[in-house]
């Protein structure tokens, strides 16, 4: 007969891992201490939704959880490094500039605690269950989106129709002052599809496109090998996590050709048509920073702050680290 593993107690100068899992009704998490090659749990957190936590995107449930975790088990992430083992984009989420009023609050209370976010691996016969797509409920309004690019001797371009659950078609195009390929330039429908359908505040939407490489890298079936689809994958990823659910799925060409046509309108585009279609000149890729001019090089108070939010850095100092963790929460 199999036993339930015992829960042990973290020594002094351990790194503890957490686990976070969610559901539609409930958010639980695991504190792990590794000890001779094997993972030992040390305490378990679990926590029912209520009222309108149900209605949070699972990526704020995903926060939600390692709020919860951190109140619940204060002394372990106190007095502990701890890793947050997740494939979701939860620290950016966290820390990005326009974080609703909710995940402020809950950034800077995680600020105080030595917390690091890790991809969480894959293990062999266990599917990670930390949700990439969500199951669409059919009672509740459904917007559909369908994108396509198009790269070739004239120029690039994207084109996409976002439908409401009305069966109002919107369409779109974006003509490139860049080269792109044609990977990046149905990345790039797909980016400009998602934020025109966060503009119009969809909860829950159903994509299409006939891009291959793009549909199965965003259900984690294919893997981004390159800089560039890496960039977009993650940018995608970030939005995606925006909404309530999501799924995506590759379609025929012929069954996307509206947007294949808006798309082969953007990428050959003259002056003087007159057709009313929306037209967006994208001047860089969705994945490019914008550039700033530094005026002054000298080293500011700022600068560790900075380091920590762009790459993790701390100063070496365990002081001047907590101080630096405080400030940026």
């Amino acid at each position: 007969m199999g036993r339930a593993p015992l829960l042990l107690t973290p020594e002094h100068g351990d790194i503890l891992v957490i686990y976070l899992s969610v559901s539609a009704s409930a958010v639980s998490s695991v504190l792990i201490r590794s000890k001779d090659n094997a993972e030992h749990p040390v305490h378990y957190v679990s926590k029912a939704l209520q009222d309108a936590e149900v209605r949070y995107p699972d990526i704020e449930k995903l926060a939600f959880a390692l709020v919860v975790s951190a109140r619940r088990l204060r002394p372990y992430f106190q007095a502990h490094t701890i890793h947050v083992l997740t494939n979701q984009p939860l620290r950016q989420v966290l820390q990005k500039p326009e974080t609703s009023g909710r995940l402020v609050k809950w950034a800077i209370e995680l600020g105080e605690f030595d917390i690091h976010y890790k991809p969480r691996p894959a293990m062999r016969g266990q599917a990670d269950q930390t949700p990439t797509t969500n199951t669409l409920d059919l009672t509740q309004p459904l917007w559909t989106l369908f994108v396509d690019g198009s790269s070739n001797a004239q120029g690039c371009g994207a084109g996409l129709v976002l439908i409401s659950p009305d069966k109002v078609a919107l369409e779109y195009t974006l003509r490139f002052k860049f080269q792109a390929s044609n990977n990046e330039a149905e990345y790039e429908a797909l980016l400009a599809g998602l934020r025109l359908a966060k503009e119009m505040d969809a909860r829950q939407i159903q994509i299409f496109s006939d891009s291959q490489l793009v549909v199965h890298q965003v259900n984690q079936e294919f893997t981004a090998k390159d800089a560039s689809m890496t960039a977009y994958l993650q940018h995608a990823r970030h939005l995606l996590a925006t909404f309530h659910a999501h799924s995506i799925k590759q379609v025929p060409r012929l069954e996307n050709s509206h947007a294949d046509a808006l798309a082969r309108l953007a990428s050959a585009l003259e002056q003087g048509m007159g057709r009313h279609i929306h037209i967006e000149f994208l001047a860089q890729p969705s994945t490019q920073a914008p550039l700033i001019c530094t005026i002054d090089h000298s080293p500011t108070w700022m600068d560790p702050i900075l380091q920590f939010l762009q790459n993790q850095t701390l100063p070496a100092n365990p002081a001047e680290a907590r101080r630096v963790r405080h400030r940026s929460a």
